[in-house]
């Protein structure tokens, strides 16, 4: 298996984790999207409560140039960590969510 199918087969399996603990109701639906062909991974709420609809993208991770971008997370989870217990090297995880005069602060890739 190279690289980046070994990488889409770790964000595939994080986030399905993660998604099965997000609890669902009637009014608001948990969804996982899984492009494998353009490596766009999502975790998203989309529904209503109440009056007030929801729309929000809960995690999101693109694989670029043979690296895993976070680009969203609005959990306590820290998937980039678990990323690196799963075998990715730090260099290869970028923090597409932090500006990128920031990246070269973190323990991660800078792009």
């Amino acid at each position: 298996m190279d690289k980046v199918e070994k990488y889409r087969e770790y964000v595939k399996a994080l986030l399905t984790r993660y998604v099965n603990d997000d609890l669902s109701d009637t009014d608001v639906e948990v969804q996982l999207i899984l492009d494998t062909e353009r490596d766009h991974y999502q975790w998203m709420n989309v529904g209503w409560q109440g009056f007030n609809r929801i729309y929000r993208c809960v995690m999101h991770f693109d694989i670029k140039n043979e690296k895993i971008w976070l680009q969203q997370n609005l959990t306590e989870q820290n998937p980039a960590e678990e990323l690196v217990e799963m075998g990715v090297p730090r260099e290869d995880i970028v923090l597409g969510l932090q500006p990128p005069y920031k990246r070269q602060y973190t323990d991660y890739g800078v792009a």
